[in-house]
């Protein structure tokens, strides 16, 4: 199935290449099948070409959590609190807010 949903996507993406929301769903659908390369490409791709695409941030951060990358990861959560800040979608705020904190070790929860 994960291969028929991609060659769909591909084929939306070839239909209309600036769609944000065909990069992420591409970015998510790479990451799912663990293509690293490939979504970090499209998930670069929506940061350069759609910063206001706050769904992006927590994704792309997550990716480099995985990868031992977290000092990338921060700044990618920071960057996209801004973003959310600035659409005021608090529910994303409050999500990367949780994403920064737990990555920097500023999880309190089990105190």
């Amino acid at each position: 199935m994960s291969s028929t949903r991609l060659s769909k996507l591909l084929e939306f993406l070839e239909n209309d290449p600036t769609d944000p929301f065909i990069l992420y769903a591409l970015a998510t659908e790479y990451n799912a099948q663990n293509d690293k390369e490939k979504a970090y490409s499209f998930y670069l791709q929506l940061t350069d070409k759609h910063p206001d695409y706050v769904g992006t941030y927590y994704h792309l951060g997550k990716l480099y959590e995985k990868d031992d990358q977290k000092d990338k990861a921060i700044k990618v959560y920071a960057k996209g609190m801004e973003v959310a800040r600035n659409k005021r979608d608090m529910h994303a705020f409050s999500e990367l807010q949780g994403a920064f904190n737990t990555a920097s070790g500023m999880d309190y929860e089990d105190d």
